[in-house]
């Protein structure tokens, strides 16, 4: 549901007689790095702003070579050449030092970015997703606090803190609620116009190359309503992407499309499937892989003040949250402390859940000991869902011998422009391609958004 109270469109129609047409780009995920990329993509098109002052004074010196042109049509290796800072990727630090000059030493200093819209240049595209703008953003508690600062949430030119100011609210300690961060990404692509690009409610089941002369004579059912102009064809091209799915009809039916691209943009993130652990018992009814599992049985009071305890298994402990870190050391089950309701196991593992609801955990010693508990989470990350591409996207990963992994094993992409390696044509963002903060999946959708427009031969510098 977009902030007005309207859907995301999906109208199809059948093509014209002279066959199916192919979109110059197609996104496949809706969150932060698609929306990013599809306002890149829009024509909107970011300059040096002059006369501004970047306290990087390398960085600085190379912007004021050729402010005319604009950041997409430069050498983006070139720019981000020496920047340092908390990504591996350098157009992730570049896009982000560019909006955030020195956020990462508690500054205040205003982008040195300036943004035209420029419609000539826009790239026709399309944004598939499976829930309203902002993907996975609408599956997470609304209450749950970032990680991150507030204000390293937003995107290009509309701060997060000025949209959260114009709803009479503010950050609390510097952090923003799942809530807010759902309701601004929708917010964002609302106010930028970009909804026309977005379509909603969409499952895609497969994605594979196809020739450009067998398709041909095909019919395919659009997803674009009244942009003609966006559907030109390109005689170019001999092999095009075929990407298949469907989307639930207001009646509740299916109903199935195809749409033809030149390049495919993977931008899904990595919330699809939980990790588990892979022991006995995980799949009972009381084991559960998502936090939203304790926040409904907290509100229909299956667990409470005296039920069994409720064991957590996270994979790592933020060393910011000071407080839950205390805890964990000073209460153990070796060691009694001062806080109610509450143990630690520190260097336990699980060995296996039974249907009487008692958990078998083993130290590092060896000593097994069973609890008996009310419900388990399992919170130990999650992967990616790539089963719409061959063989799961495994071949495209860094090590083709294992699923992909945004932490250990990510999308294998050209550093500057985002493409795999593997597949001409196939861009990989966000976490898919190791980038796991929202400030620095942008860098991925400038450098995709570079490549593509170059590739578009849109104005060149």
């Amino acid at each position: 549901m977009l902030p007005d109270g309207k859907m995301c469109p999906l109208v199809t129609r059948p093509s014209s007689k002279s066959g199916p047409k192919t979109l110059p780009v197609v996104i496949i995920g809706n969150g932060p790095s698609g929306i990013c990329l599809s306002y890149l993509l829009s024509g909107y098109t970011p300059y040096f702003k002059r006369h501004s002052l970047h306290p990087h004074p390398i960085l600085q010196r190379k912007l004021e070579e050729a402010p005319e042109v604009s950041v997409l049509d430069q050498d983006l290796e070139y720019l981000s050449e020496g920047l340092e800072g908390r990504s591996h990727s350098p157009v992730a630090l570049l896009f982000d030092t560019l909006q955030r000059p020195d956020t990462d030493f508690g500054g205040t200093a205003e982008s040195v970015l300036s943004w035209w819209h420029e419609p000539d240049r826009a790239i026709p595209h399309l944004v598939l997703g499976r829930k309203a703008p902002g993907g996975a953003w609408h599956s997470i508690e609304g209450s749950m606090v970032t990680l991150s600062k507030g204000e390293w949430m937003g995107l290009p030119d509309l701060p997060f803190k000025e949209w959260l100011k114009q709803k009479r609210r503010g950050l609390k300690n510097n952090r923003a609620t799942a809530e807010d961060i759902a309701q601004y990404y929708q917010h964002y692509v609302m106010k930028k116009g970009l909804q026309k690009n977005f379509r909603c409610g969409t499952v895609v089941t497969s994605v594979r190359k196809v020739s450009a002369e067998s398709i041909s004579n095909h019919t395919q059912k659009e997803l674009q309503e009244d942009s003609h102009s966006l559907w030109n064809s390109n005689e170019k091209s001999t092999e095009v992407f075929q990407v298949d799915g469907f989307f639930k009809t207001v009646e509740g039916d299916k109903e199935f499309f195809s749409i033809y691209a030149e390049n495919v943009v993977l931008a899904t993130g990595t919330y699809d499937n939980p990790t588990w652990l892979g022991v006995k018992g995980e799949n009972l009814s009381y084991v559960h892989h998502q936090l939203s599992a304790l926040e409904e049985a907290v509100k229909n009071n299956s667990v409470g003040i005296m039920s069994d305890p409720v064991l957590i298994l996270p994979k790592m402990m933020y060393p910011e949250y000071h407080k839950v870190h205390q805890m964990m050391k000073e209460q153990t089950a070796a060691c009694a402390g001062p806080y109610e309701c509450y143990i630690s196991l520190p260097e336990h593992h699980v060995l296996s859940f039974g249907k009487d609801k008692k958990c078998i955990l083993q130290d590092k010693n060896g000593c097994q000991k069973a609890y008996k508990i009310s419900m388990a989470l399992v919170l130990t990350g999650s992967n990616p869902n790539l089963s719409f591409l061959p063989n799961n996207g495994i071949d495209l990963a860094i090590d083709s011998d294992q699923p992909v992994n945004s932490k250990r094993n990510p999308i294998d992409v050209d550093p500057f422009t985002y493409e795999c390696t593997q597949e001409k044509g196939l861009y990989a963002l966000g976490p898919l391609a190791g980038d796991n903060f929202v400030r620095f999946v942008q860098g991925g959708a400038l450098a995709a958004a570079s490549s593509l427009v170059k590739k578009a031969n849109k104005n060149p510098p």
